[in-house]
């Protein structure tokens, strides 16, 4: 039996996301709500990941960090808050990527936050039915950010994993918001709305985003309208049960 089994949902909302070979496909490692329940351990590596896509986030396995792809590189923000550029064969429970091109961008105002970025952003998108891959580069006046230290077995949710996450401000930064909008009948799979995660312009810290105030920056938007996910074939996800709705606890988990 092969490590993994792939189960590809292609999206079928046109032509234009084929034509455009696999650039535009957002490749997901696991669902969500198996990472909710615990499911930390999986078995696609980095270097695998890396042949899907040049841009995205995700987590690492015993959830030892928070996950940044940016040009084609993958950082591990850790809990204590630095970055280090994990191994090739280290693996993962639970990612997104996607090989990023731009279809659009646009300048954000002085003082834009992570709420009003949702209102000014959501009027902006075609369709509220596919999903979207969003950079924003540029500087902050401040980045709320976290991450999570690695766990042990028995492993807990991660509603109650995040009770006690380190939390870092950081201020005045240059960097890059890596994220993903994914569209409502995505729940259970991955984060419907904002999921984005940030890396500094110096590589030292960033982590997974719950506000920020911008100071100058420029947001690129890429349309993406297939979804490739590759589930878990080991015990762990067989055996989590999936049919609870999670909800709540997600949306307090990404706040």
């Amino acid at each position: 039996m092969k490590s993994f089994c792939a189960l590809f949902l292609i999206l079928s909302l046109g032509v234009w996301g084929i034509a455009h070979g696999q650039t535009d496909v957002l490749t997901q490692v696991s669902t969500i709500d198996a990472l909710m329940t615990g499911v930390y351990d999986g078995e696609k590596t980095l270097g695998w990941l890396r042949e899907k896509g040049d841009f995205g986030h995700g987590t690492f396995n015993t959830l030892d960090g928070e996950m940044v792809v940016l040009d084609g590189q993958v950082y591990r923000v850790t809990a204590a808050g630095t970055v280090e550029r994990p191994p090739m064969e280290t693996k993962t429970p639970f990612a997104s990527v996607t090989f990023f091109e731009p279809d659009r961008n646009l300048p954000l105002e002085p003082g834009i936050d992570f709420q009003r970025f949702v209102q000014k952003v959501g009027s902006l998108l075609p369709s509220p039915n596919i999903f979207y891959a969003m950079k924003i580069t540029g500087t902050f006046r401040t980045v709320k950010a976290r991450s999570v230290p690695a766990q042990k077995k028995p492993y807990r949710p991660l509603s109650e994993v995040v009770k006690t996450q380190p939390v870092f401000e950081l201020k005045n930064v240059q960097g890059t918001i890596v994220g993903f909008w994914c569209p409502p009948y995505v729940k259970g799979i991955n984060v419907p709305g904002y999921h984005l995660h940030f890396l500094t312009a110096d590589r030292k810290a960033g982590g997974h985003v719950l506000d920020f105030n911008v100071e100058k920056a420029t947001l690129e938007i890429d349309d993406t309208r297939e979804l490739s996910l590759v589930l878990p074939s080991d015990s762990a996800f067989d055996q989590a049960d999936l049919t609870v709705d999670r909800e709540k606890e997600l949306k307090a988990v990404e706040k």
